[in-house]
């Protein structure tokens, strides 16, 4: 495959992943005005970004699993299809019929579930090993630049529309997408296709939804008081036992949706940990715009929020820079000066938070730091270490991991700060970053990497690709 072609696909994958990073971004000014029309509470509203979250942890890994036995290409277009079907159902929604922009968001989350980990592992199938990073580092970046894009666009529309078109721009984008994906990205999948296994993804669906829905339902200002509530303790309960019941149904099966080989070498557990720290990280950076308003008197709520800015520019840099660094230097590295970079910036912002110079550098420290842990680096690792039959699998893992970090995130921080403020909930992060340093430092080194990325290349290459 040349080069012009790789580009094309790359090109096509950029999208796909742009469109479904980019409603997340977006939504948010339009949030107090569909609160405002369905008459909903504050805390109801909340599920307008909740119920995304949910279907989007359901929608990884079987759309991650479905990629590895029915092909990229076929699982990409088909992923894309529902984001734009439930973005076309969440525009359609008119007050009272709230269950109807829910259900649009719902179909939204278990689409765009599958679209990163499908767009991952198309790269590790069409990229030679050396030019991989730089390939994850630009998809990675889309995530910084839909969040400096999003919120503009969305004021923007709003300011000329109603907010239903927050969510039909997405319908022209998904079909451009559609059609080039059609033509364009390999549909590389296995000679014989294996049965699926449904029992294990109807037992892992139950216990991802009910971790998600019980951590949502922790109130941040009574933490352990919550805990003990109804609305609380049994879906953590569910989600425990989900888990013991997991392992034993998935040694009994021949094909099983989280296979044991996916978690038996030091170098995978090391990856999703790590990504389950640096969703912890991602998510903290919501509450800055909150922090901002009491440490340094600004009460306005736009330029709250531009305060964000210093973030998402190091971050949009940063993520194609780390994947430059990772095709010279191998993950180890990147992920060791990430990971020290971003804990420096979480403790420097505890305790500079109230300066302004202090507070920029701490937040561009802190974005340098991220982009070297979320996107490129560590799925970087998992193209190296699964096989190319579980490359897509192992990419929805990696988001797994994170969307769960990402969830204990809001319960945590929202909880530190209700009793110790915002500076001291950056502190404990910077101190968690400190055990990611310390996690790091046990991945493979380059060479050792690069022999099991060509062991798993040389699979790949015998394989008969089905475009």
């Amino acid at each position: 495959m040349d080069d012009k072609k790789r580009t094309r696909i790359l090109m096509v994958l950029f999208f796909g992943v742009l469109m479904g990073a980019l409603d997340i971004a977006i939504v948010g000014p339009a949030m107090p005005v569909i609160r405002e029309k369905f008459a909903m509470t504050e805390r109801a509203g909340s599920w307008i970004f909740g119920i995304y979250v949910l279907f989007n942890l359901i929608g990884t890994p079987l759309m991650a699993k479905l990629s590895d036995l029915f092909g990229r290409r076929t699982v990409y277009i088909v992923d894309v299809a529902l984001f734009a079907a439930g973005s076309l159902i969440t525009a359609a929604a008119t007050p009272p019929g709230l269950w109807v922009l829910l259900l649009g968001r719902s179909i939204q989350g278990f689409g765009a579930g599958g679209i990163f980990p499908a767009a991952s592992a198309v790269i590790g199938d069409s990229f030679p090993q050396e030019k991989r990073g730089s390939a994850l580092g630009l998809i990675g970046a889309v995530f910084g630049i839909a969040f400096m894009v999003g919120p503009l666009l969305g004021s923007g529309i709003l300011k000329i529309a109603s907010w239903n078109w927050l969510f039909l721009i997405n319908l022209p984008v998904a079909i451009i997408v559609i059609v080039l994906a059609f033509r364009i990205l390999p549909n590389t999948k296995p000679a014989r296709v294996e049965r699926f296994d449904w029992a294990g993804m109807g037992i892992l669906a139950l216990l991802l939804a009910s971790l998600a829905y019980g951590i949502n339902q922790i109130e941040t200002a009574h933490f352990f008081t919550s805990l003990a509530g109804t609305g609380v303790w049994p879906f953590l309960a569910v989600f425990a036992i989900g888990v013991v019941l997991l392992i034993r149904v998935e040694r009994r099966v021949h094909n099983p949706v989280l296979p044991r080989r996916l978690f038996d070498r030091r170098q995978l557990v090391l990856a999703y940990l790590l990504s389950a720290g640096a969703g912890i990280g991602e998510v903290s950076m919501v509450f800055i715009p909150e922090m901002v308003k009491k440490s340094l008197n600004i009460t306005d709520p736009s330029a709250a929020g531009l305060m964000m800015m210093p973030v998402i520019l190091a971050m949009a840099i940063g993520s194609p820079t780390a994947g430059r660094m990772l095709d010279r230097f191998g993950s180890k590295l990147v992920i060791l000066g990430g990971t020290a970079v971003m804990s420096f910036g979480m403790i420097l912002m505890s305790v500079l938070s109230a300066n302004m110079t202090g507070f920029i550098v701490s937040s561009l420290l802190i974005g340098v730091g991220l982009s070297a842990l979320l996107g490129a680096p560590i799925r970087f690792i998992m193209l190296n270490e699964s096989a190319p039959a579980d490359r897509s699998l192992a990419q929805g893992m990696t988001s797994l991991f994170g969307s769960t970090g990402q969830l204990f995130s809001g319960a945590l921080v929202g909880a530190i700060a209700a009793s110790s403020g915002y500076p001291g909930a950056f502190l404990v992060i910077g101190i968690m970053g400190i055990g990611l340093i310390a996690l790091a430092t046990a991945l493979k080194s380059r060479s050792e990497e690069l022999s099991m990325a060509q062991a798993n290349a040389d699979v790949l290459e015998s394989r008969s690709p089905v475009s």
